[in-house]
């Protein structure tokens, strides 16, 4: 399996799931960024944050569909984002059996917090305007 070097120093890795993980990463951070600064221009520059409470929130911000996916898929970039993040780490840093123990309680946590922000996002209730 070849090693090839990215300008950043760490090693990219050769193929297979650790090469889709790897490119997955930089995708998701980039998509991170592009969410995250729209959020936050949304909220701060094209709505005043001293009118927004929570009335405002469950009449404007979750009434829309819009407002629903981009908060769901900010939060599931996060998730993934981070959660590759710990997995990469903990490859690098944990061997043999407690390897297997942590990675497989980060995939069930990360597992349940994906049911659970989908569960949320999906099912808040709309309330009229």
């Amino acid at each position: 399996m070849s090693v090839q070097r990215s300008r950043a120093g760490r090693a990219r890795p050769g193929g297979g799931l650790e090469l889709l993980i790897w490119y997955l990463m930089r995708i998701t951070g980039l998509g991170l960024f592009v969410l995250a600064l729209t959020h936050f221009l949304i909220l701060h520059v094209l709505y005043d944050p001293a009118q927004q409470d929570a009335s405002w929130i469950a009449q404007v911000r979750w009434s829309s569909l819009f407002w629903r996916v981009l908060d769901w898929s900010l939060l599931m970039l996060v998730l993934f984002h981070a959660f590759m993040g710990v997995r990469t780490v903990v490859i690098d840093y944990v061997r043999g059996g407690p390897r297997l123990l942590i990675l497989s309680a980060l995939y069930l946590l990360a597992f349940a917090l994906f049911a659970a922000g989908t569960a949320v996002v999906m099912t808040l209730p709309v309330v009229p305007k």
